[in-house]
């Protein structure tokens, strides 16, 4: 691919942003921003949570919340945005400004398939409905989508992470926007897909004349894709300039923790006593029926895991990856018996497959599972106190000692004591995977089964959280099944890697030799595509 750090100096100037500050009552959100797009430009946003990256973008399609106060100008071919009425905005989104956002679950109408959802504004500009078809099956084929036809028909949730993002993708590309805005447009996604998505979008941003606001906290997909960064935190601009000298010779001492990808290295492996073996998987596989006609009758089998074998011990972490529809989730939630599998899931002696719901319960404490989105996994209608205690309840302890819990595992997990009254929406990503995190704690579990845990956090709460959970197996002497794309992350706290694609096994080894002597070169591309 080009060197996208060169773009044509005389390409003509789509966006220009002038002072655009952001307050809310109490203090500034973002502070005096500017940044000039050009057509066939990528300019990124970097910075942490709350550091002003999305609610800026936010601003420029009017977005944002009455209470907030925005000030300065964002001129679109010399309109200025933040002048703009509600009736003007909407010219302009989906037409003049697209946006992709971080998780397209919760972005798309869970109600609408996937013809409805991509054609809807094909429609509503009056292109006539067999048009419509062919435009939205083209735009699924540029997004690289398998089969579009046959994924017409389908609902948001039975499309695997990798095709919803690019289902949304589509759906911004519809009406052929001067601009994309691309909030985390990856971060859900493996490390193979992420490199698809952002090769495709960069394709389409070269061939189309388009420009795109990328924001992020992967520097690694920035120094790959962006011609200009702008690094922002807590709402300051703490530097900007071309993606090489930010890269090369950052200024900022923000700029240089940013960069650091310093993870550390995983707890040295447990010693291997048989009696100390807290998980073993025989034969287990997965597949899901497949059925058909007005009876609803079975027709066929979708394999979503081969049948494989699986053995870890105390204290010890196993890391699962591989790309988008492999099979790692529902593996994991076959282990925690949350869907059907055929096989053996021994549990501290205890053949989970073989028991009944009432007995299952009570082991339920042994293990516990922390998912990617913390947002939709937590009740929102619950405070912290609540959502950590409710496992404790069925203990039948009293209310101090429950209180006593819920305080040891806050501090725990590096939350303050009087985060108890807290909503889930009051907290940030990294915050409330904290607390996610203290709800399994809570109980002592002998085993964590972690989807995903770090995919949405930035790279200095996901440095923080792996250093907590090396501390916290080390001192409960915890195992881990630990799901992710992020071959980074898993480096740092795993022993051993199974690698699955398509549904099966492999490979599977320690991890040094994984990472020094991969035996695929499946395995070899997803290494490769991790490194910084």
């Amino acid at each position: 691919m080009h060197s996208i750090q060169d773009v044509n100096k005389d390409a003509k100037l789509v966006l220009s942003v002038r002072h655009l500050s952001i307050q809310n009552q109490q203090h500034d959100l973002v502070q005096n921003l500017n940044l000039d797009l050009h057509a066939g430009e990528t300019i990124a946003i970097v910075g942490e949570s709350g550091s002003g990256k999305s609610i800026s973008s936010l601003a420029m399609l009017g977005l944002l919340p009455e209470h907030l106060k925005v000030t300065g100008e964002a001129n679109l071919n010399g309109q200025n945005l933040l002048q703009m009425n509600e009736t003007q905005l909407r010219q302009i989104r989906g037409k003049k400004i697209a946006m992709i956002f971080q998780e397209p679950m919760t972005a798309l109408n869970p109600l609408h398939r996937v013809e409805k959802i991509i054609g809807e504004p094909l429609l509503l500009e009056g292109m006539p409905k067999n048009k419509v078809r062919k435009r939205v099956i083209d735009l699924l084929t540029d997004v690289g989508i398998p089969e579009p036809e046959e994924k017409l028909s389908r609902y948001p949730h039975e499309l695997s992470g990798g095709q919803r993002q690019r289902v949304m993708i589509a759906a911004a590309l519809a009406l052929e926007p001067e601009i994309i805005i691309a909030d985390e447009p990856t971060t859900a996604l493996d490390v193979t897909l992420q490199a698809q998505v952002l090769n495709l979008l960069q394709l389409l941003i070269v061939n189309h004349g388009m420009a795109m606001i990328l924001i992020s906290h992967d520097l690694n997909l920035v120094k790959r894709y962006a011609n200009q960064v702008i690094v922002m935190n807590k709402g300051r601009v703490e530097e900007k300039g071309a993606v090489r000298d930010i890269f090369n010779t950052p200024k900022a001492d923000y700029t240089k923790h940013l960069l650091d990808h310093d993870f550390g290295i995983a707890n040295p492996v447990p010693r291997q006593d048989p009696s100390a073996l807290v998980l073993s998987l025989h034969h287990v596989g997965v597949k899901f029926p497949i059925k058909q006609g007005l009876l609803n009758r079975v027709k066929d089998y979708f394999v979503a895991v081969e049948p494989l074998e699986l053995r870890l011990h105390q204290a010890e972490s196993i890391g699962i990856v591989g790309e988008s529809g492999s099979g790692k989730t529902s593996l994991a939630l076959a282990v925690a018996r949350l869907i059907d599998s055929d096989g053996l899931i021994v549990l501290l002696n205890q053949d989970l497959n073989r028991l009944k719901e009432s007995k299952l319960r009570p082991l339920r404490a042994e293990f516990q599972m922390v998912f990617q989105d913390p947002f939709s996994s937590l009740n929102p209608r619950m405070t912290v106190e609540q959502i950590i205690g409710e496992g404790l309840a069925l203990k039948k302890l009293k209310a101090d000692e429950i209180q006593k819990h819920i305080t040891e595992a806050l501090l725990k997990v590096e939350l303050p004591a009087e985060f108890i009254s807290r909503y889930p929406h009051e907290l940030s990503g990294g915050q409330r995977q904290r607390v996610a995190l203290a709800r399994a704690l809570v109980l002592r579990p002998k085993l964590i089964i972690f989807d995903e845990p770090t995919s949405a956090l930035d790279r200095t709460t996901q440095r923080a959280i792996v250093k907590l959970l090396r501390q916290l197996q080390a001192e409960f002497q915890i195992s881990y099944l630990f799901i992710s794309h992020d071959l980074q992350v898993v480096k740092a706290l795993c022993q051993k890697v199974l690698v699955l694609r398509h549904a099966k096994v492999i490979e599977f080894q320690d991890t040094e030799s994984l990472f020094k002597n991969p035996k695929t070169d499946y395995t070899k591309q997803l290494i490769s595509a991790s490194q910084y």
